[in-house]
């Protein structure tokens, strides 16, 4: 789900067994996404996953890094996650996003070879696209709870206006 010139895409690892069967992002119950969303302002309300289209409206996309379904991210293989940065930095050219926000700090890492990073605005561009890493919205992430994400997530809305 992605248009030119977005203000923000954002970027899942893969669709889970739940996502996958649906067709929808982050489409699993407990997945905190679209609370988070609307909660920062990116959503008047919050969506239904079966609603993602909507987010186009607002100039926002979501993409995912790998397109395999899987239960869970540990059974990607590193090799897939270098395979979804090309594949994703020649939509990122051909389309323009201003900024893309990676959800997952594991997966940012694997697909562009880091050890570890922060939290937040990345200090390198990504396909001239600024970068955000943020926490995966999975309910299975209990690092981070619901109102950690909204005041993650503002702060992406507030930087992308």
């Amino acid at each position: 789900m992605i248009a030119r010139r977005l203000r923000v895409l954002f970027c899942g690892i893969n669709p889970g067994l739940y996502s996958g069967a649906t067709g929808h992002h982050f489409a699993r119950p407990g997945n905190r996404f679209w609370p988070a969303l609307h909660r920062a302002g990116f959503t008047p309300r919050q969506l239904h996953p079966s609603e993602q289209r909507e987010l186009l409206k607002g100039g926002y996309g979501v993409v995912n890094l790998v397109n395999r379904t899987t239960a869970t991210a540990a059974e990607l293989e590193p090799e897939e996650f270098v395979a979804g940065r090309k594949r994703l930095a020649a939509k990122v050219r051909r389309y323009r996003p201003r900024a893309v926000a990676f959800l997952g700090v594991g997966a940012y890492c694997q697909a562009f070879g880091l050890r570890n990073t922060k939290i937040g605005l990345q200090a390198e561009s990504f396909e001239h696209a600024k970068v955000w890493v943020l926490p995966n919205p999975s309910g299975l992430n209990a690092n981070y709870q619901l109102p950690d994400l909204v005041r993650l997530f503002r702060d992406l809305q507030n930087a992308s206006g």
